[in-house]
């Protein structure tokens, strides 16, 4: 408990408020596919039912703000959680996100990068997610994604310029999984792979089942089956 306190104490050693930044995609076609994509419904809903009931505020963010565009492949309200959300006012502040770039990073004791197939295309080189989610990482804040949405921390780095995910152990979706769905080709690079060669230590379950894994101040799971999982070790951290 010391431990993981101390993890939330910036530089001049005063507590951060418990905030957590969920970002959201704002990039909305598959591909060549000319199908939606968007970000996926239980990737954020999940976290945030965990994180409200512990009594912690999440804000919805993306790169560009405004409309973050839903996945309809994820709109699956027969999941009770799905349902309190997207019937919920959180519904509203995922069509006005917050401006990564309008806000400052040491309001932030989290960011937790949901995932959905539009991640792939806008995470990585987000000028705003970077600066935002690299700024939580200074100044000792936990970093967590679930899904795609570690296609927001592959670009990321640490005060000495190294990447966060170097010597890490770290998942995200697989390579199995993405054949399994069918677009592998469609994707402008593999997940898993990319990790890898960034220096994490990339481990992996069997499709569509829980993988959560936990290294220091970075969370990160496989899948949609890993979300609630995420969301329960991001609030164990800000406990």
């Amino acid at each position: 408990l010391v431990k993981t306190v101390a993890l939330l104490r910036t530089e001049n050693n005063t507590i951060m408020s418990k905030r957590v930044a969920i970002v959201l995609s704002n990039h909305e076609q598959l591909g060549n596919t000319g199908k939606k994509t968007g970000w996926y419904l239980p990737e954020a809903a999940h976290p945030w039912h965990v994180l409200r009931e512990k009594g912690i505020e999440s804000v919805f963010v993306s790169g560009k703000g405004g409309l973050a565009p839903l996945d309809p492949s994820s709109l699956k309200l027969d999941d009770p959680v799905n349902k309190e959300f997207w019937e919920g006012k959180e519904k509203e502040q995922t069509e006005n996100t917050r401006n990564a770039a309008d806000l400052d990073p040491k309001d932030f004791s989290a960011v937790l990068f949901a995932g959905g197939h539009g991640t792939m295309w806008d995470f990585p080189e987000s000028a705003s997610l970077i600066r935002l989610a690299e700024g939580v990482w200074a100044h000792g804040g936990i970093v967590a994604a679930v899904c795609h949405g570690p296609a927001g921390i592959v670009n990321l780095k640490d005060k000495d310029g190294e990447y966060i995910v170097k010597g890490k152990n770290v998942g995200g979706f697989t390579n199995d999984e993405e054949a399994a769905v069918g677009l592998t080709n469609e994707m402008p690079f593999s997940l898993e792979t990319r990790l890898i060669e960034r220096g994490g230590k990339y481990s992996k379950a069997d499709n569509w089942k829980p993988h959560v894994v936990v290294d220091g101040r970075l969370i990160t799971g496989q899948n949609p089956q890993s979300a609630k999982g995420v969301g329960e070790e991001l609030a164990k951290l800000l406990a």
